[in-house]
């Protein structure tokens, strides 16, 4: 998609804060620092739009980026990052929960893990909840420029093992810096917004 418009038009901790336009929405889900930000800036064209911070646990709200007047990217707050409080993580997991089950117009989610090592204990609880729910899914890895090429296909392998992906599941490597992995993922979500 050739993206020439984009609006961050809502930061929502509420379902009565959501926007009503009833655009097919996509959320992007992962633990904190895993590279969400980076791979929003890169599928819209935008250097600095979403914001990226070393501060692992810094989005704490629903940051709806409208796309084109047509779709919107949700950018969902970091799982997993232990320097919140356990009421503050408790808060943060009910509104994600509130947000991934009830939305009509949400069409699927890009769940990011970080290429360079095997998922966290965080990922697969996430995995498991994402296919407990039925919620579609795209697995993308990041930081894959950071694989040597000798090592880049074991790790794939070894990544879709442990998310026990099945052989039609598609597993994306994505580099921010490299912009590989880009085109499927835009395929994923216009196949998506279509249905």
């Amino acid at each position: 998609m050739n993206v020439t418009d984009v609006d961050l038009v809502m930061s929502a901790v509420d379902p009565k804060q959501y926007p009503k336009t009833g655009y097919p929405e996509i959320g992007f889900l992962g633990r904190s620092n895993v590279g969400k930000s980076s791979l929003t800036n890169v599928l819209i064209n935008r250097r600095d739009y979403a914001h990226t911070s070393g501060q692992p646990g810094k989005t704490q709200t629903l940051n709806f980026y409208e796309v084109n007047y047509k779709l919107y990217f949700v950018d969902v707050p970091g799982y997993g990052y232990a320097k919140v409080s356990k009421t503050e993580r408790e808060k943060w997991a009910s509104m994600i929960e509130t947000y991934l089950t009830q939305r009509d117009t949400l069409r699927g989610v890009i769940s990011l893990i970080d290429g360079r090592h095997e998922p966290t204990e965080f990922d697969l609880q996430m995995r498991d909840w994402l296919e407990y729910y039925n919620i579609p899914v795209l697995y993308v890895a990041t930081k894959v420029d950071k694989i040597s090429k000798s090592k880049f296909k074991h790790q794939e392998t070894i990544l879709r093992n442990k998310l026990q992906l099945k052989p039609d599941e598609e597993l994306v490597m994505f580099s921010a810096k490299t912009k590989v992995g880009k085109d499927q993922i835009w395929n994923w979500i216009e196949n998506k917004i279509k249905a």
